[in-house]
């Protein structure tokens, strides 16, 4: 891998030839666990407390939501292996070639404000140690840190698949060494006694942390999951992908949850100070000289998710059909995150509200999306017809209504049903919820799990009969490159 991590992927759209496939699923450990084992996950344990619940409330909802997502991300992946191509070139097989690009603006939409976000983070939480450290947070820290993320981001987006898979080897074990230290001085913070007595609240609140979480984690990645699988042999085990994507893509949002739940319920003023900045917050349990290695921390693992964000947003905006090359797509995706990135570092506020809305109100397009892709994969019994999923006039064809209909519908029933009234410019979702009589179960935002549900239900029990004709018919296309 080495020979090849400094020449810049030229792969884009395309389905990678039987030669170019490599690697065990044991390898998909490494990219999903750099992914997500960034010190955020210490912070959703504050966000799931914020909704009025106790600390065994938050644990269920918390393991639930991050297993049970990515657990999704698991089964899309097998149609990387199946397929040898990216999510969002698949996903042509449900919506058809022109049809899909609906879903891929939206996925790339997501991928980008994740990038952005995670950029954010960085940033906040490296002004925040700087001016602990009494070297100055202001300004010019926020500058300079924001320079070294996107230029790792960008670069890693940009040389594409090798650069990534072993940038994120050595993001694993350096992030997961550092972060094992921070678990291991936040532990001396927790108060057993106030984290036992936060008091219990309801079903309703219990549901919409899960909700929150789910939307946090693994939902935030399908759009994505097939994009490293795709470089699989085809003879791959496909419980083996599954089970090395969740595994690797759980296991430190799992920790980091139960260490931030204790870390949260010990301290109020803590809690209250991770929705202004939810990474550089987590510095006040640490001592000064281990400041600067938690800046490393902070960075390095929210640089291991933004790599992997930029380079499937590279390929969903592909998909969507710009026709730029890969390289030139990330780079284009790296520009806007760093815009993003200094209208919100330098002249926005209230992160958490912004965050939150904006992981709600993509989330049910994206979770009706992989709703409908969950249900063709498993109609599926054959592997992908890979010249047919660039050819309009192949068995996949152009725009296949009923797919886009039932994510179009999915997304306004959704929308009706989940609420962001912090975020002040969404105030006009939720419109479901009076003429349903369901006001008590606002704060659930049940609208993701009835798009997931609906989009699966809907192409499961309607679709079968198309897809068994995809699957009879020969392929009427030259082989694609």
């Amino acid at each position: 891998m080495a020979a090849n991590s400094w020449q810049v992927e030229r792969n884009g759209l395309d389905v990678i030839d039987a030669a170019e496939r490599k690697g065990t699923p044991r390898q998909l450990f490494w990219p999903w666990f750099g992914a997500n084992v960034s010190v955020l996950g210490l912070s959703y344990g504050s966000f799931a407390l914020g909704f009025g619940i106790s600390f065994w409330q938050a644990l269920i909802a918390g393991i639930a939501g991050i297993v049970g997502s990515f657990l999704l991300c698991g089964f899309i992946s097998l149609a990387g292996k199946r397929g040898s191509a990216p999510t969002m070139v698949l996903s042509r097989a449900a919506f058809g070639v022109r049809g899909n690009r609906l879903p891929a603006l939206v996925s790339w939409v997501l991928t980008v404000g994740w990038e952005t976000v995670l950029a954010i983070l960085a940033t906040l939480a490296t002004a925040t140690v700087f001016g602990q450290l009494g070297l100055g947070g202001g300004t010019a820290t926020k500058l300079v840190a924001l320079f070294v993320v996107a230029a790792l981001v960008i670069t890693g987006g940009v040389m594409g698949f090798d650069l990534i898979m072993r940038m994120q080897a050595v993001i694993t074990v350096v992030t997961a060494a550092l972060t094992a230290c921070y678990i291991g001085f936040a532990a001396q913070r927790v108060d057993w006694q106030a984290v036992a007595a936060i008091p219990p609240g309801s079903a309703q609140n219990v549901l919409g942390a899960a909700v929150f979480l789910v939307t946090g984690f693994g939902l935030g990645w399908v759009n994505a999951a097939a994009d490293y699988s795709r470089y699989l042999p085809r003879t791959s085990s496909g419980r083996a992908v599954v089970g090395w994507t969740v595994l690797g893509a759980s296991l430190a949002p799992v920790v980091l949850l139960v260490s931030g739940l204790l870390l949260a319920g010990s301290s109020p003023e803590l809690d209250d100070a991770v929705a202004a900045d939810p990474i550089g917050a987590l510095a006040a349990v640490l001592p000064t000289w281990f400041l600067v290695p938690f800046v490393a921390v902070a960075v390095l693992g929210l640089v291991g998710g933004a790599v992997l964000d930029i380079y499937s947003s590279g390929l969903a905006l592909l998909a969507a059909g710009v026709r730029v090359p890969r390289p030139v797509a990330a780079l284009a995706d790296g520009v806007i995150m760093v815009a993003g990135t200094v209208a919100v570092v330098f002249f926005a506020g209230d992160f958490l509200a912004q965050f939150q809305g904006f992981l709600t109100t993509l989330g049910v397009p994206v979770a009706a999306w992989c709703g409908i892709v969950l249900a063709d994969i498993a109609l599926r019994r054959r592997d992908y017809a890979e010249a047919d999923l660039h050819s309009r006039s192949g068995r996949y064809g152009d725009v296949r209504l009923l797919p886009v209909a039932v994510l179009v519908a999915a997304t306004a029933l959704g929308w009706g049903l989940v609420t962001n009234t912090a975020a002040g410019w969404l105030g006009w979702q939720g419109y479901l919820l009076g003429p349903l009589g369901l006001e008590d179960w606002a704060s659930a935002n049940p609208g993701v799990l009835v798009a997931l549900v609906l989009g699966f239900a809907a192409t499961f029990a309607f679709a079968r009969s198309a897809v068994r004709a995809q699957e009879a018919e020969p392929s009427t296309v030259g082989v694609s490159g």
